[in-house]
């Protein structure tokens, strides 16, 4: 059985992905959810069907009222990944599994909506230029506006060798051969990019803010009522009143930004803007120094 799971083809492997999930998230999963999704026919969508409850034993049983397979009590997963944090930017993005866009219509029957932020993009051309030098390893032209009042530079060469996402912009990672370190460099204020024909001469494996990994220890702020510390403990899963999250080091100030942490020595912020704190401070902000506000 697991010998003939593995011969399954990647195609009608995330078919058999999205039954699971349609069928235990949302209770039933029927032909016409497949056939939709994937905009086959009813036929292979029951093929497809039938392949999964000979794979999976008593997974999915039929059910004439709703036209569908709902899930067993001892339902377990042969192919997806039900993690909610696998799950939900499925239903944020309406995927079905590694397939889609499918339009205005929620691919699992869910509606989701976002806030409307700003888009903070580069151009087309300064993106793709952009990702061939990382692809390809070679080296970066671009012109660059920064927001410092002493960087009156725009032209930089630079050695990029990933991409951040920091949840509001995208940001660069590259070594910049005018200051000789790693630094990051919003995509948004490149206004132009050219990969040229020479290959970088550094990587990822020097950057060490990179590759180090560090633990943020966080905690609920001590200026809220234990039961808010103790309903925002549950939010984040914790038991034991920490909240731990591994990070490069070179992402720790986005990440403090992004979850709004108290990062004054005294937690001096308002506790209902700022609910988290940081318990490793003194380990942390050597990494982050312009995320920690210092009040006297």
């Amino acid at each position: 059985m697991n010998k003939l799971i593995g011969d399954i083809k990647w195609g009608a492997r995330q078919r058999l992905q999205y039954i699971e999930v349609m069928a235990y998230y949302t209770g039933v999963v029927t032909r016409s959810d497949v056939a939709r999704a994937f905009d086959i026919s009813d036929a292979a969508a029951t093929k497809d069907l039938k392949l999964y409850g000979q794979l999976s034993g008593d997974n999915l049983h039929y059910r004439h009222n709703v036209f569908g397979f709902v899930p067993s009590e001892d339902f377990q997963p042969l192919f997806a990944n039900l993690s909610p944090a696998s799950v939900l930017p499925m239903l944020a993005t309406n995927l079905a599994t590694a397939s889609g866009p499918y339009g205005n219509a929620p691919i699992f029957g869910i509606a989701v909506d976002s806030l409307p932020l700003l888009q903070r993009l580069p151009k087309r051309r300064v993106l793709a230029q952009t990702l061939r030098a990382i692809k390809q390893h070679n080296k970066l032209q671009v012109s660059y506006h920064s927001l410092s009042d002493r960087d009156t530079t725009q032209q930089r060469l630079l050695e990029p060798h990933a991409l951040v996402n920091t949840g509001t912009r995208w940001h660069l990672r590259a070594y910049n051969e005018e200051t000789y370190d790693f630094r990051d460099f919003v995509l948004s204020r490149l206004s132009d990019a050219k990969m040229l024909n020479e290959p970088a001469e550094s990587s990822a494996q020097y950057d060490e803010d990179w590759i180090e990994i560090v633990t943020l220890q966080l905690t609920p702020h001590p200026g809220l009522s234990a039961r808010q510390q103790a309903s925002l403990l549950l939010d984040y899963q914790s038991r034991d009143g920490r909240i731990e999250i591994p990070v490069r080091r070179a992402l720790i100030g986005y990440l403090l930004h992004r979850l709004s942490v108290d990062t004054t020595a005294d937690h001096g912020m308002n506790p209902n803007t700022h609910q988290l704190i940081l318990r490793n401070r003194d380990e942390i902000e050597a990494f982050a120094d312009w995320a920690f506000l210092n009040k006297p």
